[in-house]
């Protein structure tokens, strides 16, 4: 009696789907991941209501105001007294508050930052200063101090000067602030949105399941990708408005070209997100992986603060950051009114971020 022949097992590999419907598992998935947001509205709070309550605290923290005063205490001596009516007589050109206490006090206020300048008669008449200069408040009274009493002792200045103030709309700090939150909440979203429901899928065993539909990978992760190009609409919508009637901010450039910066800027993170979620198995892994992308991007980038202010030594590396590219595209199209060709470096930039971050990760990624 012959043997039989063993028949090995059926392999498990993608089916392609059919020509009719070649667009209708992306066109599913894409719908789904619309419907699970509108039914998550914590989902909704940090993707729209954050980036708005965060804006609106830091509007109100840096609003336009009059300049703090500086605090000036005097070690009391015999001249102290015509020290004190010498800095509070040029309140309106210089704003000082002076104090006058005992040394130890003295001291001890400065060391504990509640006092800018500490200024202590010499015998010859002068004033010795003691100042910090690492803290700018510090530097400033140290100069408005010296001012007001040179001027009380006589000084007169050789050269006629006059000043002109301006607090227009774009040279503000929630004008600069806006289009950064802008940035880095089209990152967290993107990054955090796709890469947080790929794992999530992952781990529920979902993902096992689309291999055995007429499905690519793909139109799967493309699928992922362009949820939030829908919701990258809504935010740069949501937060320019806000910024517009909440700080009466001007959008000098093309909205057209504000949303397909954005646009460029939410496929670039979007794959960023899939590269580092692609091979994750656990929402902790996913987690750490994102942080470790994201960090250097929040501290280098120019959210808060403008990236000049690091060293020109790692300035190209700090150029090379998609982060950097989008805050600086946004910006010089929405304070400047730049058109879409002059941006084209930086769109290159998030481009190629967002290429070949997409490549790698539809070659690395695995259902299982």
């Amino acid at each position: 009696m012959a043997v039989a022949e063993q028949i090995p097992p059926p392999q498990v590999k993608e089916t392609k789907p059919h020509r009719n419907g070649r667009w209708a598992g992306f066109l599913h998935v894409l719908d789904v991941r619309m419907k699970e947001m509108r039914r998550e509205p914590e989902v909704i709070f940090w993707v729209f209501g954050f980036p708005i309550l965060l804006a609106l605290g830091l509007g109100i923290a840096f609003r336009n105001k009059p300049a703090d005063r500086a605090s000036v205490v005097i070690v009391a001596q015999s001249g102290a007294t015509n020290a004190v009516t010498a800095l509070q007589g040029s309140t309106q050109r210089s704003p000082i508050r002076a104090e006058v206490l005992e040394e130890s006090e003295a001291l001890r206020g400065f060391r504990l930052g509640k006092y800018d300048l500490v200024i202590r008669e010499k015998a010859d008449g002068g004033y010795e200063y003691r100042y910090d200069p690492a803290r700018p408040e510090s530097v400033l009274a140290r100069a408005l101090a010296d001012d007001a009493l040179q001027t009380a002792a006589g000084r007169t200045n050789p050269l006629n000067t006059s000043v002109v103030t301006s607090s227009e709309p774009g040279s503000r700090y929630i004008d600069f602030l806006i289009p950064g939150l802008l940035g880095m909440n089209l990152m967290n979203a993107a990054m955090w949105g796709i890469g947080f429901a790929l794992v999530d899928m992952r781990q529920r065993k979902l993902l096992k399941r689309f291999v055995a539909t007429p499905m690519r990978r793909s139109d799967f992760l493309l699928a992922l990708l362009s949820s939030r190009l829908v919701l990258m609409l809504i935010e740069i919508s949501l937060l320019l408005g806000f910024g517009v009637l909440a700080f009466h901010m001007r959008v000098l450039g093309s909205l057209w070209t504000i949303l397909l910066i954005g646009s460029i800027g939410a496929i670039s993170f979007g794959g960023l997100g899939l590269l580092t979620a692609c091979r994750a198995q656990k929402i902790e892994s996913a987690s750490g992986l994102m942080n470790l992308v994201m960090m250097p991007m929040w501290i280098f980038s120019g959210v808060f603060f403008s990236a000049e202010r690091f060293p020109a030594v790692v300035q190209p590396i700090i150029r090379a950051l998609p982060l950097t590219a989008l805050n600086d595209a946004l910006r010089a199209t929405i304070l400047e009114g730049s058109s879409l060709v002059a941006q084209s470096g930086r769109i290159f930039v998030m481009a190629a971020w967002g290429v070949i971050s997409f490549a790698l990760a539809l070659r690395w990624f695995r259902w299982r």
